[in-house]
């Protein structure tokens, strides 16, 4: 039992502070953009320490562990706890979410408001990563959509309430079922209800309700991954939303699906994973292949981004269903890897339309001319995007690739056959990468506009582009670095539940 709640302080310092915004005095929204950037980094800063000195890379038990009762009546409490998984997306949203506030500075309406909402989702990001209370989970689950409707429906942009309300409706209605698996965990106890996640992850079930508990679960994660069919509000939600929001979507709201995925499908209800799971490989590889082929018919440079999103999220869902060391470590660390490029690719697509005001890529041409700094480093995070060696994107799919040809669980057949299929959908990649830089860099029609004359990226675009891209090659070229958080409970979580 840890003395000092270092997760207590990291989950509540972002929301508390946030709540102060509204006490500052009216001296404009320099004060308040400086005041949440102080919070974002200190916050940050907190985290590194807090792991960097207390977290044991060598120990595959949740570590840092807090538990206070909360709710005596029906046993409810404050328990959280981190351990390999959790760490990685933990020091991600802090990354992520302190460069898209250096991102928003261009928000000067409702200024206080538009800050507040960040760091609520701050401290919403970082609550499902580090609970270890199944109903303490899903309220900090529920706790970032409001934030994230309200950045929506104010600061988006012409079908903002359009987009605002899908997002509402697909999220807060998977909520649902992922509520009723909780109770159904809960009140399936061994002598009274229990909503301890260690105590649940202990427990067997029938095989076929462990099956229902795990459809229920299953729906909730794949609508905030987001899995096919269930990903149409995220290009509605990322084509309307502002960058910096588009930062947070794509850097670490998909992550917490992923992350769901398996805490709650592969740790609680490991025979019904395996039994679904040549299911899921077949439901990832269409996801790849198909997002990939939508991904070029999108005219909204946002949604032909959010579109190559959900083509990486396949295999994110490939690596987790080929139940191997290599699959899960691979999917990991593209959760991270795409963490990164995801939000790097939406912040230039901000930046680009600051500029030139044009969300529609056939309007767009001849800007490699005018803005040769991002035009630079969109062609690198694009190449990222497109998994070019060298880059982390490359080695978690590479070895997503490795988990399925090392999987014991397929024949060899099947698995030459889902890796034929994927390959397909990484040559698809560059089409849409490659396209998308020709339509809006290549060409004459913007440097023989009127008035062609546009800013060049400054020092602090310039300042997060070079904060995102670093840590992107640096995995790349050290993928260690994250499979050190990872790979000794990925090796516990497997050969306890998979490999009797």
């Amino acid at each position: 039992m840890n003395y000092f709640p270092w997760l207590t302080i990291i989950v509540v310092f972002p929301i508390f502070a946030g709540s102060l915004i509204f006490f500052l005095p009216h001296r404009g929204n320099k004060v308040i953009r400086w005041y949440t950037l102080c919070i974002c980094i200190l916050e940050l800063l907190l985290i590194t320490y807090a792991f960097g000195y207390f977290f044991q890379l060598d120990d595959p038990l949740i570590q840092l562990t807090e538990d206070y009762k909360w709710i005596d009546f029906f046993n409810f409490s404050w328990r959280l706890g981190i351990d390999g998984i959790s760490i990685g997306p933990i020091l991600l949203t802090g990354f992520i979410t302190t460069l898209a506030t250096l991102a928003a500075r261009p928000v000067t309406r409702e200024c206080r408001l538009f800050h507040f909402l960040m760091l609520a989702m701050y401290s919403g990001q970082i609550g499902p990563f580090s609970s270890q209370d199944l109903l303490l989970f899903f309220i900090m689950w529920e706790l970032e959509l409001i934030p994230v409707y309200l950045l929506l429906s104010m600061w988006g942009g012409k079908k903002r309430l359009y987009s605002a309300t899908k997002f509402i409706l697909y999220t807060a209605g998977s909520s649902a079922f992922l509520l009723m698996g909780i109770l159904g965990v809960c009140l399936y106890g061994s002598n009274e209800p229990t909503l301890n996640f260690e105590t649940s992850a202990n427990q067997s079930y029938p095989v076929a309700l462990e099956m229902l508990f795990y459809i229920g679960f299953f729906i909730a994660f794949a609508v905030k991954l987001p899995i096919i069919p269930l990903h149409t509000w995220l290009p509605d939600t990322h084509g309307e939303a502002h960058y910096s929001t588009c930062m947070l979507l794509a850097g670490i709201l998909l992550k917490m699906g992923a992350y769901g995925l398996v805490r709650f499908n592969m740790e609680l209800l490991p025979h019904a994973h395996s039994i679904f799971s040549p299911w899921l490989i077949i439901v990832g590889t269409i996801q790849i292949i198909y997002a990939a082929l939508t991904s070029p018919g999108q005219r909204n440079l946002k949604k032909r981004i959010a579109y190559s999103s959900v083509s990486h999220m396949g295999f994110i869902i490939i690596g987790l269903s080929s139940i191997s060391d290599a699959g899960l470590n691979g999917a990991i660390l593209q959760i991270i890897s795409h963490g990164f490029i995801g939000a790097a690719l939406f912040f230039l697509a901000g930046t680009s339309y600051d500029r030139i005001r044009l969300v529609y890529l056939d309007e767009m041409g001849g800007m490699a001319i005018t803005i040769p700094k991002i035009f630079t480093t969109f062609s690198i995070l694009s190449m990222a995007s497109l998994a070019l060696p060298g880059m982390s994107g490359f080695i978690a799919e590479f070895i997503v690739f490795l988990g399925i040809l090392t999987s014991q669980k397929f024949l060899l057949m099947t698995k030459i056959f889902i890796t034929f299929v994927m390959a397909i959908g990484i040559i698809l990649t560059p089409i849409y990468s490659l396209s998308m830089l020709r339509q809006m860099f290549y060409g004459y029609r913007l440097f023989n506009a009127p008035n062609s004359y546009f800013v060049d990226s400054g020092p602090r675009e310039l300042f997060v582009s070079i904060c995102i891209l670093l840590p992107i090659i640096a995995i790349g070229i050290y993928p260690d670095f994250v499979f050190s958080l990872s790979v000794d409970k990925v090796e516990a979580l497997l050969s306890n539940y998979f490999y009797p």
